[in-house]
């Protein structure tokens, strides 16, 4: 007997699962600004040597400031001023002579001026991480997504051990506590302290709460619920560019993009345990209670009420071990293999999909049109998934969706750089495939790990995404080796997790696998369907004999 079998007794999607999907909304929208918050934060607005120094009120007190920086600061190749250079002493013959190779520079005295037209303040004017500290600025990236990545870990591990629940409610505060004091920070190393912790944080919302909206639904609203999901993604990356436009003091937009998490702790306490992981870890009476609440919800009263905790000992046989670690995960030939290619398909899902949404300054456009086009894109893209995932199955979409972001990666490498329109909208094409393959993986992975161990998978494929995610700012950082090296690597990376997506069994209209000899036994059943279909009236009373069980299911 399979849980989906009681969840089509209780209604597998009625007003108790939409209840959680709202829910869970108001807390993942805070994940999406968060994880792009870094381009509008640590942003680099125009920049030159502060020249305040060299004004002794003698001649060049005089000049205007377009011949300031004439006498003052070395031109570049392509005609503009230097960001990082200047002249030791005003060299007032260039008013006259535009020749200034011949001339000595020195990197800049006396800090930098900046401009502040889009920009009322970002990490980079703040803590002045430009020229040779600009490494700094992107590492602040690469630290708050290596936080999401031992975030993703360990809340995996211990909503495995301790329930979806209560781990959620320290996502929550965690999540919250950090990222508003990282906002206060008064230096870059404990700003960086501080968003590496905010990522441990908050990633937990997105482990727990996938998972405990895919385990209360049933089969045929799985692949539903996960595209509703990732749609709070799409929302945060749309609306992320609009807060930062109005907010532009780094500590501001933080504060604001944060603050939903208020508001998602105040409903915490409306949020069900998953009946499924009670069940798989003896918990009948508790499971039983949520059940009742979900059958009262849907209006199955009539069905909930002869659903019992003897009923459910019955109803599910599964591994009951004190605790279940990552080591399973690798203690089976079948979970080996499951574990290695769905984390190589997360790193490159991840890697490919933030290497082309991190690099919105790269096509000369406005900035946050760019982030708005990119977030918009994702609407028809998880639209067309919901539409795949069965047609085509699970498997067929992610490997077709990584190969249409790897084929837009390469075509953006011969298109010349001159033509920004142009290249805009192919990276936009290749951030839809990359967004579809994003909320295929999701629902995907979850299907493929067995309950007593989904938390676990979900915990460590996340952190090979998020490895992916931590590499992406520095694999953009090496288009000074090479101008196109950032999109021959991210191609690449998309192709080959193509490739490996090929080799992942299908999971469309199957059960959830319950335990780890299932995954072995390769004994996923099928879904609910045709003569498979439960018949409520089978549900067994309220008895404690065990013998009265045989005529239920």
């Amino acid at each position: 007997m399979k849980f989906e079998h009681l969840l089509s007794v209780v209604n597998g999607f009625g007003r108790f699962q939409i209840m959680i999907i709202i829910i869970s909304f108001i807390g993942r929208f805070t994940l999406p600004c968060h994880f792009l918050l870094n381009n509008f934060i640590a942003a680099v607005p125009s920049h030159h040597c502060d020249l305040s120094a060299l004004d002794d009120g003698s001649l060049f007190g005089n000049l205007t400031q377009e011949q300031r920086l004439t006498v003052s600061i070395p031109v570049q190749e392509d005609g503009t001023p230097s960001s990082c250079k200047m002249f030791p002493e005003p060299q007032f013959q260039l008013l006259s002579n535009s020749n200034d190779r011949d001339l000595v520079t020195v990197p800049c005295q006396n800090g930098w001026a900046y401009d502040n037209s889009t920009f009322k303040s970002t990490l980079a004017t703040e803590w002045d991480l430009v020229c040779d500290q600009k490494g700094q600025n992107k590492a602040t990236t690469t630290i708050f997504f290596i936080g999401v990545m031992f975030g993703a870990m360990t809340f995996g591990s211990l909503s495995d051990r301790f329930g979806r629940k209560p781990m959620l409610l320290v996502s929550y505060i965690s999540g919250m506590l950090f990222g508003v004091a990282s906002a206060f920070s008064t230096s870059f190393i404990m700003f960086a302290v501080l968003r590496f912790f905010t990522g441990f944080g908050i990633t937990g919302i997105v482990i727990v709460s996938s998972v405990l909206s895919v385990e209360w639904v049933d089969i045929e609203h799985r692949k539903l619920v996960g595209v509703i999901d990732s749609l709070s993604w799409t929302f945060g990356y749309c609306m992320i560019p609009a807060i930062a436009y109005c907010v532009t003091d780094w500590r501001q937009l933080t504060i604001a993009v944060t603050s939903p998490l208020a508001l998602a702790i105040l409903t915490w306490r409306w949020i069900p345990e998953s009946a499924r992981w009670l069940i798989a870890n003896g918990k009948f009476e508790k499971a039983n209670f949520y059940l009742q609440q979900c059958a009262q919800m849907n209006q199955k009263e009539e069905f909930g009420s002869k659903i019992t905790p003897e009923t459910l000992s019955s109803i599910i046989v599964t591994e009951r071990k004190d605790s279940h670690s990552y080591l399973d995960l690798v203690r089976t030939p079948k979970m080996r293999r499951l574990a290695l290619l769905t984390g190589i398909v997360w790193y490159g899902v991840a890697s490919t999909f933030y290497g082309i949404s991190f690099n919105i300054t790269g096509f000369g456009l406005n900035i946050y049109l760019t982030q708005f086009v990119y977030g918009a894109i994702e609407l028809p893209a998880k639209l067309s998934a919901y539409y795949l995932l069965d047609k085509v199955g699970r498997r067929n979409t992610e490997v077709g969706s990584l190969l249409g972001a790897g084929i837009c990666l390469a075509i953006n490498i011969f298109i010349p750089r001159d033509m920004s329109v142009l290249r805009t909208v192919v990276a936009v094409l290749g951030k839809g495939c990359s967004a579809t393959s994003f909320t295929t993986v999701v629902l995907y992975s979850s299907e493929l790990f067995p309950t007593v161990v989904r938390q676990n998978g979900m915990g460590y494929n996340s952190s090979m995404g998020r490895l992916g995610v931590s590499l992406a700012p520095l694999i953009l950082l090496l288009d000074e080796v090479w101008r196109d090296l950032p999109q021959v690597l991210l191609c690449s990376i998309a192709l080959l997790a193509s490739l490996v997506a090929r080799m992942l069994p299908e999971t469309r209209g199957r059960c959830l696998p319950e335990t780890i000899q299932d995954v072995e036994d390769g004994q996923t059943g099928k879904g609910l369907a045709g003569s498979q279909v439960v018949e409520t009236t089978d549900i067994p009373l309220k008895s404690k004999d065990n013998d009265e069980m045989e005529n239920g299911y």
